[in-house]
């Protein structure tokens, strides 16, 4: 039973939520998780409330949901996966401790969202490597944890980018620090000393962030990140390159990267495509999809403050060569859509409508990584399984996005449908279990599991569940954070 008044004591009376409706709020999100009503929200807002917190939950052994992003959740994460549990809403954590343009580093705390930090970085001349069209009030540490896949695939050098260095609190009540920033020193004297925690490993040889990120706050609570920062470009021309054909986009989008020629690079289908400039309005999605190829290319080129012209010039001119051996041709529009809006929409920063939530339409998601060789493979599996359960291909959104420089694709699957037809949820619901078994069976990596595909995907590596079993309890030896999340 959570004692408020020990909350209350530790972060005062205006930090301790227990009225009925935040509390339903909290319960549930558009997931097809199992909705269960947490005991009480505490709203810290700073490091030593989110300790206090911790350790309050270890005496009175109260399981802890850390939250950070706004409204409305989609993957079940942050819904309570056991009774009692006390939300943690960090979003009052709104500082942006420091931003380095020399270094290309910024550190910031989990409230703070791509809303906020977009243009706090542009004012230093940075941008960041952010996923595509976050929501407005979506953490950015939130998003780093959970490995988003970003949209310049040329910067993403890990697949932990643009993550470097974090704070956390771990279950277990101890404070640390990953990477650089583990010391020695404080932050204050390693910044006199010209330390910028912009690398990522360490303390010593270990590797910390890993074990953080993708544990669904099942470790600890993080109370400030620092994030790896390109250089604003001084110059930019985007394209869009439309076929029928997936196999001539993906050749053109494996050399693209190969040469390292593009910023932002993605592959969507129609339908995604049109979800996205459609912005809600059933006629212009219908417009716009029709006007469309079934498979769009966006990519951008990019000139920074020296010879900005000569380099997009000469950059434009290999690609037009790349794109006629292939037998594409990029241009400027496509379908009506202009390639310069669409990269003013990509980065940001974001405005309030959501592409996931069109026009009160819900969406789930089924996404996971595959080598270049499968990814054409694993679409046609998707879509042969969902018209076997009687789901229309043409209603799928598809995005496709190299990442790791083009070592690994994530592919997602946007399963849209009305939450309010009982018979359209049934649908996405078995096609959700009936699709995952089969891809993975095919060759797809499932390395971010959510909701009720995660026991499917965990129990395939008893190992690997064994040995995070093993890592929590030594982090959180109580079992107070976020229990019943993955494989704990």
């Amino acid at each position: 039973m959570v004692d408020t008044g020990r909350l209350i004591e530790a972060l005062g009376a205006d930090n301790v939520i227990s009225d009925r409706a935040t509390l339903e709020a909290y319960s549930k999100d558009s997931s097809f998780v199992n909705s269960v009503r947490p005991d009480v929200v505490v709203r810290p807002t700073d490091a030593g409330g989110v300790a206090r917190i911790v350790n309050l939950a270890r005496e009175a052994r109260l399981p802890l949901v850390p939250v950070s992003s706004g409204p409305p959740h989609r993957r079940g994460d942050t819904v309570p996966g056991v009774g009692g549990a006390v939300i943690v809403d960090l979003s009052g954590l709104k500082k942006i401790i420091r931003v380095d343009r020399y270094n290309r580093v910024a550190m910031f705390e989990p409230g703070v969202t791509f809303g906020e930090l977009i243009p706090a970085v542009a004012a230093e001349g940075l941008r960041l490597n952010m996923p595509l069209l976050p929501r407005r009030n979506k953490s950015v540490i939130g998003s780093m944890l959970e490995r988003e896949p970003v949209v310049m695939p040329k910067y993403h050098w890990d697949i932990a980018d643009p993550l470097a260095d974090v704070e956390i609190v771990l279950g277990s009540g101890a404070a640390f620090r990953t990477g650089a920033a583990a010391g020695p020193g404080t932050l204050e004297e390693q910044w006199a000393a010209g330390g910028a925690q912009k690398e990522a490993a360490g303390p010593s040889s270990a590797s910390w962030y890993r074990v953080i990120q993708g544990s669904q706050g099942s470790m600890g609570i993080v109370t400030w990140a620092s994030a790896r920062c390109e250089l604003l470009p001084k110059l930019e021309e985007p394209f869009l390159v439309g076929s029928t054909d997936l196999e001539k986009i993906m050749e053109m989008v494996h050399w693209l990267i190969r040469l390292r020629l593009p910023n932002e690079c993605f592959v969507l289908n129609s339908t995604g495509l049109a979800t996205i400039v459609a912005k809600g309005s059933p006629e212009e999605y219908r417009r716009i999809k029709g006007a469309l190829p079934t498979w769009v290319l966006f990519y951008n080129v990019a000139g920074y403050d020296y010879f900005p012209e000569d380099r997009v010039r000469g950059q434009t001119t290999d690609i037009k060569d790349l794109s006629q051996r292939v037998g594409l041709e990029p241009g400027h529009s496509l379908g009506g859509i202009s390639a310069f809006e669409l990269l003013k929409a990509v980065q940001g920063p974001p405005g309030d409508f959501s592409w996931k939530q069109p026009g009160g339409w819900a969406c789930h998601d089924i996404f996971f990584i595959a080598d270049f060789q499968k990814v054409g493979e694993l679409i046609k599996t998707m879509f042969d399984e969902a018209s076997a359960v009687g789901y229309a291909t043409t209603d799928m959104g598809v995005y496709v996005q190299p990442i790791v420089q083009g070592v690994n694709y994530h592919v997602e699957f946007n399963l849209f449908y009305q939450p309010a037809s009982t018979s359209e949820v049934d649908k996405v619901k078995k096609l959700s279990i009936i699709a995952v078994r089969k891809l993975m069976d095919r060759g797809a990596f499932f390395s971010r599991p959510y909701g009720e595909s995660t026991a499917i995907i965990m129990n395939r590596d008893a190992a690997t569940v064994a040995a995070l079993k093993k890592v929590k309890s030594i982090l959180d030896p109580d079992n107070i954070m976020n229990p019943g999340k993955l494989c704990f």
